[in-house]
């Protein structure tokens, strides 16, 4: 669905009905995918220059455009990237897209396992646990439920991770009525998608070392070009909060 927002080619009929029902409740919702992208580029590259060059990208989704590994290795070649995802068929793409790329993986596991995916030996091949790495948790912890407690399976891997690691988390942002809304369509049609409250997002960062701007719109993360004009309040992009934490 993500992809098909994108205009990529990675996505089938089911992922595009989604996303024209979701532009039927907010039609510039296609630009928020792509800020949404953006600022993943600008957060793995923020992490190569504070030292980071190991990512476990977490809910990766089918590979699109500009993934974790792309923009890591371009900014240092040696960065080394583990994409995790539950869909068998992300393998399929991912294997084919990494192919001759020695420093980046996927792997098929269940996030909301830590403990079987860190423990994975292919993952442990590529990431050494005992240095500093990124954790990546862009658009996808939203798509867990209250009872699936989110913020324990957050906790899990920032308390795996040595200090000096950081946590990149971006999420749906609750501004009703509007996202009450989307909330029922993202709910009806793939069965997950909660829109939480900046407090609530901020919550998974509880104990880490928030950098600057803190849990913001993700236009206001870091931009490298002031926000464009549908980017305003209102817009699409405001529903979606991104935040960087690092354990010290």
């Amino acid at each position: 669905m993500y992809d098909a927002m994108l205009g990529g080619s990675e996505n089938y009929a089911s992922d595009r009905a989604v996303a024209q029902k979701i532009q039927g409740v907010l039609p510039i919702s296609k630009e928020s995918a792509w800020e949404h992208r953006e600022v993943l580029a600008r957060g793995v590259r923020y992490l190569v220059e504070q030292g980071i060059d190991q990512f476990i990208d977490l809910g990766s989704g089918l590979p699109t455009v500009q993934n974790t590994h792309q923009v890591a290795q371009a900014a240092n070649p040696a960065a080394r990237v583990v994409y995790v995802d539950n869909d068998p068929i992300v393998f399929a793409h991912g294997r084919e897209l990494l192919a001759g790329d020695d420093n980046a993986l996927v792997v098929t596991a269940d996030l909301r396992d830590p403990g079987d995916v860190l423990g994975r030996s292919e993952v442990r091949e590529l990431i050494d646990l005992a240095r500093p790495l990124g954790v990546l948790m862009i658009g996808v912890v939203h798509h867990l439920g209250d009872a699936e407690n989110p913020g324990a399976v957050v906790r899990q891997y920032v308390d795996a991770v040595v200090p000096g690691s950081f946590l990149f988390l971006t999420h749906f942002q609750a501004a009703p009525p509007v996202t009450d809304e989307m909330e029922k369509v993202f709910l009806q049609m793939l069965g997950s998608g909660r829109f939480r409250t900046n407090a609530e997002i901020a919550g998974f960062f509880d104990g880490l070392e928030i950098e600057e701007p803190g849990v913001v719109e993700i236009p206001l993360w870091r931009p490298e070009k002031p926000a464009s004009e549908s980017s305003g309040e209102g817009a699409p992009s405001r529903l979606i909060a991104a935040g960087m934490g690092r354990k010290v």
